[in-house]
């Protein structure tokens, strides 16, 4: 029995799931309608132009309104709180 255990013990674990490829993202690809679609959808789709939003590479680029916090000031204390999970208020 415990010859069994030990090659149980021996063998390495091996995952019952495996990925095929390589982990690597591909690269974007352009907008287009869904192909299960209805046909009137994929026209509207096609003839529509693009936003013409502005896109914003970092937050302070946006309007102030988007990014200016409720909050004015945190105290040390409320930041202690909060990095500590609130074990720190007893």
């Amino acid at each position: 029995m415990h010859s069994s255990v030990r090659r149980l013990a021996e063998q390495a674990h091996r995952p019952l799931i495996s990925f095929v490829g390589k982990r690597t993202w591909g690269a974007p690809l352009a907008a287009h309608p869904h192909p299960a679609a209805p046909p009137e959808y994929r026209h509207v789709f096609s003839n529509s132009p693009p936003s013409k939003r502005p896109v914003f590479q970092h937050f302070w680029e946006a309007p102030s309104r988007l990014w200016s916090p409720r909050y004015k000031h945190l105290s040390d204390a409320e930041v202690d709180a909060i990095s500590s999970g609130g074990a720190s208020l007893h």
